[in-house]
């Protein structure tokens, strides 16, 4: 069973108070926390608590819809949309306990119909894009601080992400993430159970915004490259901080990076007896690559890739490991089982012996 460290390790803080005459200082506590750990919290920034607390009512209103009118914005292949319990992860191979609800910039026919109306939840489109834009601009200063880090036009991973204005914005991947793992009060599901199964993400850089007392949050510093699980066994728990901003790399950003920066396995532990046991809300910001935006970095440690088949080839690698995860927890087979049916082979109707070739 994986261990959690009893002393917690020093996930740095780093303030944006002084941008402008500390962004040298800024750079380099980024680059280093990015590095070495792959997750920091940000504070001093320019998102207020009172436009947090509003995103946090704005996810409660949406997630106390009837289910059936939420069900009328299903996530799509596209990974928007609102989903319930669907979430399968490769390292539980069990569904995660929660709903989520997931929107984007784009500005197609599909992208609209995902919104809610005015009439199933007012004003929550006009509230939720605000928000959206807000966050997304916080990010473009940090990417552009990484960029320069790592010896690339400030631009590289601005461009990269974020699509021009006046277009339908149709090949952008960034998304805005509402959650809610369930109430589990009462009900203890032993020590290994989780809200959110260990993972890393699949992105450029992710942007998580917690409540205070809603705590679970887990990291397990240690990644080789971005298509390995993590490895190490110690994991560290997350406080919240209110008002601070839980950001981590993401795959693509590790491979963007040549591997300079790390994408760190995380995960959500499900609260025991004792805890708070309520639901727990969250608000995440996916910053992804452009669907035709080539990633590669300046050492060319991989192939070229764009960012649209580096989501594809990651939720096909996620899908079939979380499918072989499943059945091999339904299905184990003896060593002596299979040494007695050598020979015989499954059929349709049942077991039939292995016919010789012709």
């Amino acid at each position: 069973m994986p261990s959690v460290a009893q002393a917690p390790l020093s996930v740095p803080r780093i303030s944006l108070h002084d941008f402008s005459t500390r962004r040298e200082e800024i750079k380099e506590q980024l680059m280093s926390a990015a590095s070495e750990i792959g997750f920091f919290t940000l504070v001093d920034h320019e998102i207020s608590l009172e436009e947090v607390n509003k995103a946090f009512g704005l996810a409660e209103r949406f997630f106390d819809l009837p289910t059936e009118v939420k069900q009328k914005y299903p996530w799509s292949p596209r990974n928007q949309g609102y989903e319930s319990n669907q979430q399968i992860r490769p390292s539980t191979g069990y569904p995660d306990p929660k709903e989520s609800y997931q929107v984007g910039f784009q500005r197609t026919e599909e992208q609209e119909a995902l919104w809610p109306t005015e009439e199933d939840c007012p004003g929550f489109r006009r509230e939720t894009e605000e928000f959206m834009r807000k966050v997304q601009g916080l990010s473009v200063k940090v990417m552009e601080l990484f960029a320069e880090g790592l010896g690339l036009p400030a631009n590289t991973f601005t461009e990269g992400t974020v699509a021009p204005e006046g277009t339908d914005k149709a090949d952008s991947m960034s998304t805005l993430r509402l959650l809610k793992y369930h109430d589990c009060q009462g009900k203890d599901f032993g020590e290994g159970y989780m809200r959110a199964g260990a993972h890393a993400d699949f992105d450029v850089m992710t942007f998580l915004f917690q409540r205070k007392g809603q705590s679970g949050l887990e990291l397990c510093p240690g990644r080789k490259i971005s298509t390995e699980f993590g490895y190490g066994d110690t994991w560290v728990p997350i406080d919240v901080e209110e008002g601070a901003i839980v950001i981590n790399v993401g795959d693509q950003l590790m491979r963007w990076s040549d591997d300079r920066l790390k994408s760190t396995f995380h995960r959500v532990r499900c609260p025991r007896p004792g805890e708070y046991q309520g639901a727990r809300y969250s608000i995440g910001f996916f910053n992804q690559a452009r669907r035709d935006t080539v990633i590669q970095g300046p050492a060319k440690a991989y192939p070229k890739i764009t960012g649209g088949e580096f989501i594809a080839q990651a939720m096909k690698r996620n899908f079939e490991a979380a499918q072989a995860k499943a059945k091999a927890k339904a299905y184990e087979i003896s060593q002596e089982t299979i040494e007695a049916n050598k020979g015989f082979e499954v059929s349709g109707t049942g077991l039939a012996p292995v016919k010789a070739a012709a």
